[in-house]
């Protein structure tokens, strides 16, 4: 594999958001499709960084959770809490003891015996190996913040 290869493998499998403010708190996200998200810790009723954080985590494990088990019956029921505890530090603010529960029901029968069999192994996976946001905490990723000169 050349340089220029290994450069776009890697360029394919980089993620990207921007972020934009849009009034003091309050800031929108696009990714490069096109699509937004509105959020902020001073939006009324919004969503917070934090609250985006544990929808991210929920997110991720659901999308890994349910398309293995969807394969077998569909869910009638497929919610997911995620909580954890925020804490403010002498070194700064972090969230704890991260919990992802889910409650999923299948319908009765064999199919839905199926389901839930693999409920379990497909919980397990996703947290354990598919689920990148939740494996990037657990790994303690460092982040690197920089200043452009805006251009």
């Amino acid at each position: 594999m050349t340089d220029r290869d290994h450069r776009h493998d890697t360029d394919r499998d980089r993620r990207h958001v921007t972020l934009e403010r849009l009034e003091t708190g309050v800031y929108r996200a696009t990714n490069p499709h096109g699509a937004a998200l509105t959020f902020g810790s001073l939006m009324e009723g919004g969503f917070s960084p934090v609250e985006l954080l544990l929808a991210a985590i929920g997110g991720c494990t659901a999308v890994d959770v349910d398309v293995v088990t969807s394969r077998r019956a569909t869910p009638e029921r497929f919610e997911i809490d995620i909580d954890a505890e925020k804490l403010e530090t002498e070194g700064g603010n972090l969230l704890r003891d991260i919990e992802v529960t889910f409650r999923v029901r299948f319908p009765e029968g064999a199919d839905g015996d199926k389901a839930r069999d693999r409920l379990p192994r497909a919980v397990e996976h996703s947290h354990d190996r598919t689920c990148t946001v939740s494996r990037t905490i657990e790994a303690g990723t460092p982040v690197t913040a920089r200043i452009s000169d805006g251009d």
